[in-house]
């Protein structure tokens, strides 16, 4: 399959599905730190989205995507869209209008993934904030369904994608928000998670 991982740096969930053989490329305006420079795509993701596209990873080889995207499973910016940083959309109960419209950006690129020509479609994101007015999500999930010791509600909107089951039960789990420090790290997919994607969406 033709996978293109979007707004994803570590390149967890690409090397997820480069294990079960699959071409995947992550793509970020970020460098990647998944150690795999070659499936790399150092780009703003919208012009690939829906796939009819050529690109250089950054090892500098060419690939071309001929047709559509096999699957799509993108984790858009959530700083502005999450319900977490509700506390900042408003200062002495005025909107924070420059805040308010960095939002309805976030929003308008988060929708143009969900609606990318591709018949699989998975677009992972935190708990919004109601006003932002984003499409109810297919799933939640925890990371002690796959395997992982931790509670992160993470909410999943599906397109042509079966929702997934957990793998692995973890019955003891605490908050990962309080143990781990910083948002980069608290925003890396979970390996547990991106190997049932990897298991469970390349099923044709």
């Amino acid at each position: 399959m033709h996978i293109l991982v979007a707004c994803e740096e570590s390149q967890t969930v690409c090397n997820a599905m480069r294990l079960r053989g699959h071409e995947a490329y992550s793509c970020d305006i970020q460098e990647c730190s998944g150690g795999h420079p070659e499936w790399h795509i150092l780009s703003d993701v919208l012009p690939l989205l829906n796939g009819h596209c050529n690109f250089a990873t950054m090892d500098s080889q060419l690939h071309t995507i001929p047709d559509n995207w096999d699957l799509i499973i993108a984790h858009p910016p959530c700083t502005y869209l999450s319900k977490a940083g509700a506390c900042n959309m408003y200062i002495n109960g005025r909107l924070n209008l420059d805040r308010y419209s960095k939002a309805m950006a976030a929003k308008d690129f988060f929708l143009k993934i969900l609606n990318a020509d591709c018949p699989r479609i998975a677009v992972e994101n935190p708990v919004p904030m109601a006003m932002i007015g984003l499409p109810h999500c297919s799933q939640s999930i925890q990371p002690y369904e796959f395997g992982h010791p931790y509670s992160k509600r993470t909410l999943l909107w599906l397109k042509g994608l079966p929702p997934l089951f957990a793998t692995d039960l973890v019955p003891f789990y605490q908050s990962y928000t309080a143990t781990v420090r910083g948002p980069k790290l608290r925003s890396k997919t979970f390996h547990g998670i991106a190997a049932a994607m990897a298991e469970q969406w390349t099923i044709v």
